[in-house]
C-alpha cells in the first residue's frame, strides 16, 4: 500500500486526491490538510437547501460536493484528513461495518492518547473526549474502493460552521452554533494553546503513520505521479463543474445537524388544516432539549405553547403522545385546527 504524506495541498485537491486514488484502484493512506478553507457537501444533499450559497459566495468561499455521505462541514488547515482507499476483498477489511470502524479508528484513538488526549471510539463512527467528538469520519463506495476519511481536529471555527449552513431563522443558528460548541472539541481545547503548540501537522502524522502500519502492514512513501495528476485534473474538471455541485437532491423540509453521535439539532416542518408548525429541538440520546416551537397557527391561550415546550424538554419520543395528551387534556387548550396527530408529525420519526 502507498503512503502520500503531503501536508498542505490546495483545498479542490484535498478532496480530489482521494477520488482519484479510488478511480484508479490504487490502495493508499493519504495524509493531508487544505491550505485554504472551503465548504464540502455529502453525496446525497440539495446544495441551495443545506448551504447558505449567497454567504459563501460573498466570502469567497468555495464549495465541494464530495462522493461519501454525511452533512455539510466547513473546512480549513486546521483538520488534519486522513483518507484510507482500500479494496473491499482486502483481508485486512472487517466484514462488519462496527468492526470496520472500530479497527480503522484505532490509529486516530491513539494518536491522540499519545499526545495526551483520553480519545475513545463510540460507535457507530466517532472518536469522543469527555462525551464531546473530536473526529469527523465516513465511508464511502468509489470506483471499485472503499474510501474511509476523516480528521484530527486541531482547532475548529464553530462560528464560520454555524454560518455557512442554510438557516430557517438566526434562532436556530444560534442553537447550532451553541450545541457544536458543547459537543465538539479540538486539540486546543483540550490542551490548551501551550501544549498544543507542540504538535504539529508533520509531527501527528508521524504518529498517524506509525499507527496505520500494524493495521495496514508496509507503506511505501509516494508522490502525486503524472498518472494521478492526471486523474486529479480529469475529475477536478467535472466536480468543480456546476452540473456536479448543483445536482438535485431530494426536497426536504426538514433539517437535521448531525453534531456527533447521539446529539443532533432538527427542525421539523408541517402544514397543518390550522397553519404551518415549526420545531426545533435537539435530540440528545434520544431525549428533547431546547425545544422551540413556532408557525402561524393560534392557541389559545397564547402561553400554552411555552408550556408545551417545557413538557417536551427531556422526554423521549416514545413519551409524546403521553405528553400532547396531557397537555389538551389538563391545562384547557385549544389549538383550531391542529391536533395531537400533527404534532405528532413534529415530534416523531
Amino acid at each position: 500500500m502507498y503512503l502520500y504524506n503531503l501536508g498542505k495541498v490546495s483545498w479542490q485537491e484535498s478532496q480530489l486526491i482521494y477520488h482519484a486514488l479510488a478511480r484508479m484502484g490504487r490502495e493508499a493512506l493519504a495524509l493531508l490538510s487544505p491550505a485554504s478553507p472551503y465548504v464540502c457537501a455529502g453525496y446525497h444533499q440539495g446544495l441551495d437547501q443545506e448551504v447558505d450559497l449567497d454567504f459563501c459566495q460573498t466570502r469567497h468561499i468555495p464549495i465541494f460536493r464530495r462522493e461519501v455521505g454525511g452533512g455539510t462541514v466547513y473546512l480549513d488547515g486546521n483538520q488534519l484528513f486522513f483518507q484510507l482507499i482500500i479494496h473491499p476483498d482486502n483481508p485486512v477489511v472487517p466484514l462488519s461495518k462496527d468492526s470496520f470502524y472500530r479497527k480503522f479508528l484505532g490509529p486516530v484513538v491513539n494518536t491522540y492518547r499519545r499526545i495526551g488526549i483520553q480519545a475513545e471510539f463510540k460507535p457507530v463512527n466517532d472518536v469522543i473526549v469527555n462525551a464531546r467528538k473530536i473526529s469527523g469520519t465516513g465511508v464511502g463506495e468509489i470506483g471499485d474502493c472503499l474510501v474511509f476519511v476523516g480528521n484530527l481536529i486541531l482547532d475548529f471555527n464553530y462560528e464560520m460552521m454555524s454560518r455557512v449552513l442554510k438557516v430557517p431563522d438566526e434562532k436556530f443558528r444560534d442553537k447550532v452554533h451553541k450545541t457544536m460548541e458543547e459537543n465538539l472539541t479540538t486539540i486546543r481545547r483540550e490542551l490548551g494553546e501551550t501544549r498544543a503548540s507542540a504538535w504539529d501537522e508533520a509531527s501527528l502524522n508521524n504518529i498517524m503513520i506509525e499507527e496505520f502500519k500494524p493495521l495496514l502492514g508496509s507503506l511505501t512513501p509516494r508522490g502525486i505521479d503524472s498518472e494521478l495528476q492526471s486523474k486529479i485534473d480529469e475529475l477536478g474538471g467535472w466536480m468543480l463543474s456546476g452540473d456536479w455541485l448543483y445536482r438535485k437532491g431530494r426536497k426536504i423540509s426538514d433539517r437535521e445537524v448531525r453534531i456527533r453521535a447521539g446529539i443532533k439539532v432538527v427542525e421539523r416542518m408541517h402544514k397543518a388544516t390550522g397553519g404551518l408548525i415549526r420545531t426545533s429541538y435537539e435530540d440528545r440520546e434520544g431525549r428533547f432539549a431546547n425545544v422551540s416551537i413556532t408557525g402561524d397557527f393560534f392557541c389559545y391561550p397564547d402561553e400554552g405553547v411555552s408550556r408545551l415546550e417545557s413538557m417536551l424538554e427531556g422526554k423521549s419520543k416514545d413519551d409524546v403522545h403521553q405528553v400532547l395528551t396531557q397537555f389538551y387534556s389538563a391545562h384547557e387548550v385549544e389549538t383550531p385546527g391542529i391536533g395531537i396527530d400533527d404534532w405528532l408529525v413534529v415530534f416523531r420519526d
